[in-house]
């Protein structure tokens, strides 16, 4: 029997940090058997994976699946560029739009769903200096109220 559900394998958690991530699009990824298996194990690394689009193909590069031990003479290189697989009328849309506008590809996870391996992709514009520091103050104005919040909870209604 199948699997049912999406069940997350790997995430690249560094781009929300140095990217602005204006709309995600899921993929299909091009892999071997033993990619597979060792993708199930979790020794997948998508830190610093990006995508291109070259001739009409999607591919991605950096994406590190380490060799899977009982594999020998069927494992692959582990850093080689793998084909994701998307409709032509999607990936023709990204190319002029990672064209005109000079956003960025990159994956953001990786994930099973339903039994089969996607990828989930961003279409990023990168932050610069100012932006990180202004994100990491709105973080901790949160913080700051979460536990003003919460320590005023302890008090408790009449305190």
């Amino acid at each position: 029997m199948r699997q049912k559900g999406r069940k997350l394998i790997a995430e690249n958690r560094k781009v929300r940090h140095d990217y602005f991530v204006l709309e995600t699009y899921e993929a299909g990824i091009e892999l071997v058997g033993t990619e597979v298996k060792s993708i199930r194990l979790g020794a997948v690394n998508l830190k610093d994976s990006w995508c291109s689009i070259e001739e009409g193909q999607i591919w991605v590069r950096g994406m590190h699946i380490a060799p899977y031990e009982k594999g020998n003479l069927f494992n692959r290189e582990p850093m080689r560029v793998r084909r994701l697989l998307m409709h032509k009328r999607e990936i023709l849309k990204l190319y002029g739009t990672v064209k005109q506008e000079s956003l960025t590809l990159i994956p953001l996870a990786l994930y099973f769903k339903d039994s089969r391996v996607k990828m989930e992709l961003g279409l990023c514009k990168g932050k610069k200096l100012h932006d990180k520091r202004e994100d990491a103050a709105i973080k901790s104005a949160n913080r700051e109220i979460a536990r003003a919040v919460r320590s005023r909870g302890k008090q408790g209604l009449f305190g």
